[in-house]
């Protein structure tokens, strides 16, 4: 057991003949005394030191543990984050296939049938212009006979129309003998 500065203090030396000079050997241990206080003080110190480094060193070890598993964790993360998000390009990509060719198709569909109303509608153009073209015919042909002539020649003067008008109305009035048979 390391001596404390009480016990070098509390040392009693037994005297010789001739021994040492007393003053100098207890101013010399009064030296060693403070001394070795000093040292033991520092020692202290530097223990606590040292336990206090060796706890955050632990932590700082735990800390670093702890972080390197996370980092761990979010490479893992990272790369199943990279790994879904080129699973879900190529589904999207996919998709987007899928629709572009059913878009396309959808649109080839329309051509088609755009393309048949057209034709459709060409025939009819012709039907009917050939209808026109025979009705305008027929009608040059019928102001091209020579009825139009004919009656250019038949004159019927003023007169004879209002005695035909008087001669129809007459013929429609009813005689009072008329009417009561009727009602």
């Amino acid at each position: 057991m390391p001596l404390s500065p009480l016990d070098i203090h509390n040392k009693e030396f037994t005297r010789g003949f001739r021994g040492y000079a007393e003053d100098e050997v207890n101013e010399f241990l009064d030296q060693i005394i403070k001394d070795y206080e000093i040292i033991l003080r520092e020692k202290k110190e530097l223990e606590e030191k040292i336990k206090t480094m060796t706890e955050q060193m632990s932590h700082y070890n735990t800390l670093e543990e702890t972080l390197q598993k996370s980092i761990v964790v979010a490479q893992e993360a990272a790369e199943e984050v990279r790994r879904n998000s080129q699973q879900e390009s190529k589904l999207i990509i996919k998709e987007a296939e899928k629709n572009a060719d059913r878009i396309v198709n959808e649109a080839l569909g329309k051509a088609r049938k755009i393309a048949i109303e057209i034709d459709e509608l060409k025939k009819q153009s012709k039907v009917f212009r050939n209808r026109f073209k025979m009705l305008v015919e027929a009608q040059l042909d019928l102001l091209s006979t020579d009825d139009w002539d004919h009656l250019m020649e038949y004159n019927v003067g003023l007169t004879e129309i209002q005695k035909h008008a008087r001669k129809e109305t007459d013929e429609m009035e009813l005689t009072p003998e008329e009417l009561n048979k009727l009602l």
